[in-house]
């Protein structure tokens, strides 16, 4: 039986974060190089992926590999994985962590639900949805090569259930319906793929709560009003799941969304 340090040892494979130059895409791959792996960070700004990749090399002394693109264009994500290949020599660990969200500045989207436009609902379903689907299917062989292959999804509780809009009301913030529908809807491929990918492939979802980044004082407060753990997330919360999920240590867990929500969706 391997030791708990075995488990988790990542040394020689490698991973893909898409959203890896923002908040929970770097401690997905914090986590990930922390643990051995080569890391591949994918995000719309390159400035923004060499920067974290400088981060986690000067951190971790691993390879990295700075990727940026438009996960909108399908042609250019269906490339991505082979791109990664031939850098880093192979691929184990796929984690979707991009994504439009409630902050995103397109136009008809962080509005009253009668004023959310079909542009910005598209645009939510290529970049959050669509795109997870076209990676996971140019991915998998890949994936399934060295006996490791994981697939980590990042949804939201608001996959899970019904925004509670008193939350917004005099904020600048909001909730689209595009988001919590493409959440969702990542959840259910995460199963779909979870039975497709079997069993050269694990395919699990990462779900987390509310994290704190500055939000409205007033939103946190009735945020936190409502979250059992009495605060919402932080980054660091999150890091332990990815290392679960993209390690050894789940070796028997496929199929399965991880809560990480302080207990909001208890109630």
């Amino acid at each position: 039986m391997r030791t708990l340090s075995q488990l988790m040892d990542m040394r020689g494979r490698v991973a893909l974060i898409t959203g890896g130059a923002g908040h929970i895409g770097q401690a997905a791959a914090e986590a990930l190089a922390e643990m051995g792996a080569a890391v591949a960070v994918l995000d719309l700004d390159s400035d923004k992926c060499e920067g974290v990749c400088e981060d986690l090399r000067k951190k971790f002394l691993g390879q990295t590999m700075p990727l940026a693109a438009d996960l909108a264009d399908a042609e250019v994500v269906r490339a991505v994985p082979a791109k990664v290949v031939g850098r880093l020599g192979r691929l184990d660990v796929l984690i979707h962590c991009a994504a439009l969200v409630g902050t995103s500045s397109l136009k008809g989207w962080a509005v009253p639900f009668a004023d959310q436009s079909l542009d910005s609902w598209r645009s939510a379903m290529d970049v959050n949805l669509a795109s997870a689907f076209v990676l996971s299917q140019a991915a998998a062989e890949a994936l399934g090569a060295f006996g490791h292959g994981s697939i980590i999804n990042v949804s939201s509780i608001y996959g899970l259930v019904g925004p509670d809009m008193r939350l917004y009301e005099g904020t600048a913030a909001g909730n689209p319906a595009a988001y919590g529908a493409s959440k969702a809807g990542l959840l259910q491929l995460t199963r779909y793929l979870a039975t497709v990918l079997t069993p050269k492939v694990r395919v699990n979802a990462l779900t987390p709560g509310g994290v704190l980044r500055g939000q409205d004082p007033e939103f946190q407060k009735r945020y936190v009003s409502r979250t059992p753990l009495g605060r919402m997330a932080v980054e660091e919360d999150l890091k332990g799941a990815f290392a679960y999920l993209a390690s050894d240590l789940s070796a028997y867990v496929t199929g399965q969304n991880l809560v990480v929500d302080g207990g909001w969706t208890a109630w």
